[in-house]
Parts: C-alpha cells; structure tokens; sequence
C-alpha cells in the first residue's frame, strides 16, 4: 500500500530535518520540470540522508529527479512521473584535497565557483567551464556532460573523472574509480555516469583532477568575413605550434550580446603560461591571424565568464559534426533560421564540432518541424547529431529531444538502466529512448 502525503512529509522529515523538505505549492511550482510539478522537494545534508531517501523512493515506487542548481533542468525529454525532486545543494563539501596531487575529492552539491576558490588559491584549477559556469554545481556538470571553451587542451569531465561516489536507485551507497591520476581500475562506472543525467544513479561525490593555472593569460577576438577564411585559418591554427587553452567560435549575435565587435564570425582564443611563452606564442598567433586576413584584438580575460549570454533564451540546440565541417553547419543552421525568422545565437567548441545554438522568437512547433528535424536528418546521415538542451513542452512534443539512436546501442542502454535502477524510479523518461 502506497504511503500518504503527510505520512511521506513525515518520513522526509525524520531523515533530513524539517528545513530541508519543500511541500508549499508556490515552492514546488519552481522545481516543475516540464511542467510536472513534484509532491515534495527533499536536500539531503550527507550522502547517508540521500540513501536514506532513495531507499524510501524505491520501496514506495516514487519517481525522483536529482537537482544541482537547476541550470540544466530543462535538458531531456518531459519524465513520465514526478514525485520527488532530490536537491543536491546541500553537499558541498571538500573532503579530499592535496594540492601536491592535483587531485580533489568533492560532494557534488559544490559550485565551480566555489571549487576554484579554493583552487586558486594553490594556483590550481579544475578545468571544466561550461557557459555560465560559476553557480553550476559539479555533480550537474559531469551529470549533464556539459563543457566550454577549456575542452579545446583539456577535454571534457569524462577526461577529469578519476571516481565517484553514488547512491543507486535502491539507497545502496557504492564508489567506483580511483583516487590517484595513474589508477584506470574501475573508471567504467564513474564514465559511465557522466551524461546520464540521473537516470543510473545519483552522484554525491566526485574526485576530479586538476590542473594548474598558468602563470599568465592573455585572449584574442579574431574575426572573419566569411566562414572559408575562418575554417582556413582554423586549419592552419591546429597544425601550428601554438597551442590555445581556451578557443570559442561565435556568430555576429554572440559577439554583440558580449559587447565584442561584431564580424560575420569570429574565434575566441586564450594562451596561458609562462610569460616569455604566452608573448612568444601570441605574437606567431598574430602572424597566422595577418597571414589570413583575420581582424584580431586583445579582449579582456573576463570575456570568458559572459559566455552564458551567448546561449541564453528560451530555445537551445546542441549540433554536434566532424569537426571540419562545424563552419559549415552554422551556415545551414542560419539558413534554416531564416527561413522561421528567429533570431539565432551560436557559440561552437572548435576542434570538436560542438555547436550551441540559442533561438529567440518563432512558433516552438514551427522551429521543431523546420529546424530541428530536417537539421537533424542532414546532421545524422552524416554520423552528427542535434539535441534539444532546452525547450518548451510544445517543442518537445513535436520531436524529439534526443534524435535517433541505433537498436543495438538501444538495446544495451535499456539493459544497463535495468540493471542500475530495476524500478525505473530515476528521471523515468527523460533519456535516450525514453530511459
């Protein structure tokens, strides 16, 4: 027999404390997720409080989403149920940091910007920065497999994982990976979480390696009349000695909601290291940018941290292309734009074929028929793929979030959600396939 309302506030409290459990109607409205409003909001302090209430979910069959800071909410398609949305923001603690290893254990309730407080000051990073970084929390970042300009040297979280912490799906505490740089036992399982937005189990604590951070930085706007001239010199920039920390491409919109100068298209671009280097380096950078017809200036290192603004808005897609083709694709991109006459902002990783695409304006089901399905079409045959980051309801009902996945690749995703979580209580349908 399921349990009540009041006797499951009761049994919430009992596990987190009266404070930390949400019922008021006006609280719960801001946690909906597509427009499902959850019966309680739950904020575990330990990872023992979070079994404690998976545990509870599993054996009353109540449906939980986890919540970082809330950023990446509307990533997935709409979940079959909502009972309980599981607010990480208590977890926030270091638990483990010896700067001589560059290696920190962190509960994943702990911002980026909290973290790199306490990083810099041993001139020590952690690498991951996607758009509007900062009040994101760790645990949403690696969970949503999100990322930023640092990808370009440094990769994505997957690269930075070394173990985590989790609690299944029936309150089972388990940890997976190591704790040092050169251990691989075990990282199937903590890689394995990294983009499955909950639907595995729920992150609690994650050890992350870190890098230094360089001695100096300087940035560069590069801009560019047409997308040959920047796909030339992009070319020309990776079979080159210089090696950038940090590289972004933008469209004119992106650029204007920076403040940047506006040009058809432009690259960002940061070298960070000694001194002597980054002047070495950023004077041959200015050579290759003159060799090319490049309009360059030096921007201030701050730009980096506005690259939220660049994909905000109601609507945003995530292309993602062979590398080489990226320029091309922000041209069909803006094509298929004008012809629904939204305004188009893009912000691309170069070097990875990640582009981001913000969408202002239009009729949500119009851009889901005349943008994204037949992008999305041309982007597959071609091994690419487009996803809905964010939406409203009426987007994702007239398509899907995801796009299309092989059977068999399917079949071995539904077996392992099986396996994880047997009661489908996790973010029910709001993966790949539905998972």
């Amino acid at each position: 027999m399921a349990v009540s309302a009041p006797a499951l506030h009761d049994a919430l409290v009992d596990i987190v404390g009266p404070p930390h459990v949400r019922r008021d109607p006006a609280a719960l409205a801001a946690y909906a997720v597509d427009g499902l409003v959850p019966t309680a909001v739950v904020t575990p302090g330990s990872c023992d409080e979070a079994s404690r209430i998976l545990a509870l979910c599993v054996a009353e069959r109540l449906a939980v989403v986890p919540r970082g800071s809330g950023s990446s909410q509307g990533l997935g398609n709409p979940p079959r149920r909502l009972d309980i949305v599981l607010e990480l923001g208590r977890l926030t603690a270091i638990r483990d940091y010896v700067p001589e290893d560059m290696v920190a254990t962190v509960e994943a309730g702990a911002t980026l910007d909290d973290l790199a407080a306490r990083f810099t000051v041993h001139r020590q990073m952690l690498a991951l920065d996607p758009p509007g970084a900062g009040g994101r929390t760790v645990g949403g970042v690696l969970a949503t497999h999100a990322s930023g300009p640092r990808r370009f040297r440094h990769g994505t979280g997957r690269d930075l994982l070394l173990g985590a912490r989790f609690v299944q799906a029936d309150g089972m505490v388990t940890w997976g990976g190591a704790r040092v740089v050169k251990s691989v036992t075990g990282y199937d399982v903590p890689k394995l979480l990294v983009g499955s937005m909950g639907t595995l189990g729920v992150l609690v604590e994650v050890t992350l390696r870190l890098h230094p951070l360089p001695p100096a930085s300087h940035s560069w706007r590069l801009g560019f009349s047409t997308p040959a001239g920047a796909r030339d010199f992009l070319a020309a920039l990776l079979d080159s000695p210089i090696e950038p920390d940090r590289a972004a491409l933008l469209d004119a919109e992106g650029l204007r909601r920076l403040g940047l100068s506006a040009d058809p298209l432009a690259l960002l671009l940061s070298i960070g290291s000694v001194p002597e280097a980054v002047d070495a380096q950023g004077q041959a950078l200015s050579r290759l940018a003159d060799g090319h017809r490049a309009r360059g200036e030096r921007i201030p290192e701050a730009t980096w941290s506005g690259l939220g603004e660049v994909v905000a808005g109601p609507v945003l897609l995530r292309a993602a292309a062979e590398p080489r083709q990226l320029l091309d694709w922000v041209a069909e991109i803006r094509l298929a734009g004008s012809r629904v006459g939204v305004a188009l902002a893009m912000l691309g990783q170069p070097g990875h074929g990640v582009l981001q695409v913000a969408v202002n304006g239009g009729d949500p089901r119009r851009i889901a028929l005349e943008i994204v399905l037949p992008v999305r079409q041309a982007l597959e045959a071609q091994g690419g793929s487009l996803v809905v980051e964010r939406g409203p309801v009426e987007l994702k009902s007239a398509c899907d979030v995801w796009g299309s996945i092989d059977p068999e690749i399917l079949g071995i995703m539904k077996r392992i959600k099986t396996e994880f979580d047997p009661g489908g209580i996790l973010s029910p349908g709001r993966f790949v396939g539905g998972l």
